[in-house]
């Protein structure tokens, strides 16, 4: 049975989504070339068929697939120029098949052949480059697919990039509350703690956790209204005292999508079952471009929030 404590507005407007909004008062400061790129990405990418189409710039399909077969041996040549035992000998493959390979990639003009050694031409590298790309956000959006599908109705410009590598948490059967154990693990090893809708990563029922928020983390929490009031109902003394120590610092919004947390090294996203009320998946990375994207996140989320001077 859902508690309260985890019921969010399911009417969310993405319209209202500021997450890449940096026209607005107090939105953050335009990001690294290398997040820029990415977001701009997912900007743009429900529309890139339409502008191929305007450009007249379509590659057949079996082109395509074409490509992504040949995706091995252009990952070889990425580290430099081999000749054909070397690409045999990289790749495990016959004669034929690298002569194959090679005459293919030539014909495209994918590579060129120089003192008996293929190597990638300028077109050759770029093909290699987002071949691996595409290789890895496929490999990314199946690894998250319990957190894409809990996320994606809430935020329709979520990147896969950044999460490459990241760690997984996902509740089992007989170990429902795994990435709850995550989460908490995550803030009890960080010194500073901020985050938005993360109610149902640690329910406000754990009482010994929440006396560490109070006590030891240096937090900032993003809530619903209600889930505010409803702290303040749970912890009176213990969350009045730490807010007004200025230790916890919280703020309200009427709307939020996802969880977001973020610790001193790494940055979590955390999607719930909106019946249970309980998490479902916890994902977590050190990458200092998922770090990026998470703090221009939240800070916009911060900005259209509104400060919880007591209870």
């Amino acid at each position: 049975m859902a508690s309260d404590e985890h019921s969010r507005d399911t009417s969310h407007d993405t319209s209202r989504d500021t997450s890449y909004d940096t026209s607005r008062e107090g939105s953050p400061e335009p990001g690294t070339p290398l997040l820029e790129a990415i977001l701009e990405n997912a900007r743009n990418r429900r529309y890139l068929g339409r502008r191929l189409e305007r450009a007249n710039e379509r590659i057949e399909t079996d082109v395509l697939g074409d490509i992504v077969r040949h995706g091995p041996v252009l990952e070889a040549l990425l580290d430099g120029p081999l000749d054909r035992r070397e690409i045999e000998s990289r790749l495990d493959v016959s004669k034929a098949t690298s002569h194959r390979f090679t005459q293919w990639l030539d014909q495209q003009g994918f590579v060129e052949k120089v003192d008996g050694r293929f190597r990638l031409t300028g077109l050759g590298q770029i093909i290699a480059e987002e071949v691996l790309r595409f290789e890895a956000n496929v490999g990314t959006a199946r690894r998250l697919t319990p957190l894409l599908e809990a996320v994606c109705e809430d935020h329709q410009e979520f990147v896969v990039e950044p999460f490459v590598d990241a760690t997984v948490t996902v509740a089992e059967p007989d170990d429902p509350y795994r990435p709850v154990e995550r989460f908490i693990s995550l803030v009890r090893s960080s010194e500073t703690f901020r985050g938005f809708n993360t109610t149902h990563m640690a329910p406000l029922a754990l009482g010994g956790f929440h006396q560490h928020v109070f006590e030891t983390t240096e937090t900032e929490i993003i809530y619903l209204p209600h889930i505010a009031d409803k702290l303040f109902e749970t912890y009176p003394e213990q969350a009045r005292e730490a807010v007004e120590s200025g230790h916890l610092t919280l703020r309200t919004r009427d709307d939020l999508p996802y969880g977001l947390a973020l610790f001193d090294e790494r940055v979590g996203i955390g999607g719930y079952d909106e019946t249970t009320g309980l998490m479902r998946v916890f994902v977590d990375t050190e990458s200092p471009v998922a770090r990026e994207w998470a703090e221009r996140v939240y800070e916009s989320v911060r900005a259209d929030s509104e400060l919880l001077a007591d209870g």
